[in-house]
């Protein structure tokens, strides 16, 4: 039986999904295109851009981790979904919230940031390392943001 707290927590997976998502394609949109910009003059260090430009990609996955956890959880990806009450609903939407805003603007950013990684690699292949911590620091907020959501979720009494 389809309830609203149903409707509620599936648009809770689908804003963990789909905002997490949005922002690793916007940032590994930013960092492909500064790795094409170095790759025309230097197409030996693809897989160093590779390697920096799929670093907002993280956030996707963490998205779709939390959206389909919940899917399954209450049993909607299965079917047969749980009837849950509406604070039920709201609970499972605000435990998605997390990882999709953060997931949204640390996607963006680290891909702003793998860009500059890149420029940094291509000019100063010593500066590597370097440049991945900063890339890196952005992804430790992705990763707060995941542990979060799930533990939300996990409180949750379905």
């Amino acid at each position: 039986m389809i309830t609203e707290g149903i409707v509620i927590a599936f648009l809770g997976s689908a804003i963990a999904i789909g905002l997490a998502c949005s922002g690793s394609g916007i940032g590994v949109g930013i960092a492909g295109a500064a790795g094409i910009g170095v790759l025309t003059e230097e197409p030996e260090k693809f897989g160093l851009v590779l390697f920096l430009q799929a670093f907002p990609g993280t956030q996707g996955i963490y998205g779709l981790l939390v959206g389909f956890w919940v899917l399954m959880k209450t049993g909607i990806l299965g079917g047969s979904p749980i009837p849950l009450t509406l604070n039920q609903g709201w609970q499972i939407f605000f435990a998605c919230i997390p990882v999709g805003v953060v997931g949204f603007f640390s996607g963006w950013y680290q891909g702003k940031t793998a860009a500059a990684a890149i420029g940094l690699a291509a000019r100063n292949p010593e500066g590597l390392g370097k440049a991945i911590v900063m890339v890196t620091m952005v992804e430790t907020y992705a990763v707060f943001s995941l542990l979060a959501s799930l533990l939300l979720f996990n409180g949750i009494n379905l």
